[in-house]
């Protein structure tokens, strides 16, 4: 998963680029259209590009800082929710075998409740059993913990080869904004130039939150577990609009040597999840992000 990328023009708005990998393909996004690119099993690429409808357009207030973040988070889970179930009956060769928006929620609620038992119950017990206080000290136990658990789990499913895959089309989102950012023509000979790690990944976003979250579960002071587990679940979209304000603003002034800090630790776990992709997978996140550019 990757969040908000930008390319700079001095004489309009901002244009603003996220994204994600998919099966055999790649998800772009702007502020106002999303772009889905895959290569069917028969070598064709195809897209789909629709409209996004965000609530920060009706509601205004959802678009001030910290609230932007937590609803920017929600909304691309959903839009990532209907890329990913669009990339997968793409590769569907049987019309049995099409996926519904229906069997893929259920699969990303199930992986979401498996990611909070892993990395909010799992380092909260472990650490409870050698740090009996609950101060600053178990909670960055707490967190180390919770950081090891998610790099072990990154470095366990790279080794898996439709993962690899994946992680080649995040490296092609990556590569092929980096080319749009330099204003060079989108082809597979200039995004091969660039590398797949994008200081503004999803990835750092996630190392972020990860880091902020030692920070912010201290504020919850209640020994008791039953009290303890649900106000850090809770806590969470108030972690994402904080780390989503700090990414933001570690983006803005990249060029500022005392900020790169802030990126480098995702541009590290990056080395994980994104990888060099071939020339047909580059093809396919041109196709995704040249959909925007039109």
């Amino acid at each position: 998963m990757s969040s908000q990328k930008t390319t700079s023009n001095k004489a309009k708005e901002i244009d603003t680029f996220g994204g994600q990998a998919v099966i055999e393909g790649v998800m772009m996004r702007n502020k106002t259209h999303y772009a889905i690119a895959c290569r069917t099993p028969q070598g064709k690429i195809v897209v789909q590009k629709k409209e996004i409808h965000s609530l920060a357009k009706k509601h205004s207030f959802l678009a001030k800082p910290f609230l932007r973040g937590a609803l920017g988070i929600f909304e691309m889970m959903v839009l990532g929710l209907r890329a990913i179930t669009y990339s997968a009956n793409v590769q569907a060769t049987k019309k049995e075998e099409k996926l519904s928006t229906k069997e893929i929620t259920g699969t990303m609620i199930s992986a979401f409740l498996i990611a909070i038992a892993l990395f909010v119950i799992a380092p909260y017990f472990l650490t409870g059993i050698f740090i009996e206080e609950r101060g600053i000290f178990f909670n960055l136990i707490d967190g180390i913990i919770r950081l090891v658990f998610f790099l072990v789990y990154l470095l366990g499913i790279s080794f898996m080869k439709e993962v690899q895959r994946l992680f080649q089309y995040h490296g092609a989102e990556h590569m092929t904004v980096y080319c749009v950012e330099a204003k060079k023509k989108l082809n597979v000979q200039n995004v091969s130039q660039f590398r797949p790690e994008h200081p503004r990944c999803g990835t750092s976003f996630l190392v972020i939150v990860l880091c902020l979250s030692i920070l912010i579960f201290s504020l919850i002071k209640t020994p008791l577990w039953y009290l303890n587990i649900p106000l850090r679940i809770l806590f969470v979209p108030v972690i994402a609009g904080v780390g989503y304000e700090v990414l933001k603003f570690s983006a803005k002034h990249q060029q500022k040597w005392w900020l790169r800090w802030i990126t480098f630790p995702g541009l590290w776990v990056q080395k994980i999840t994104t990888k060099k992709p071939d020339k047909k997978q580059m093809e396919v996140a041109i196709a995704a992000i040249s959909a925007l550019l039109k």
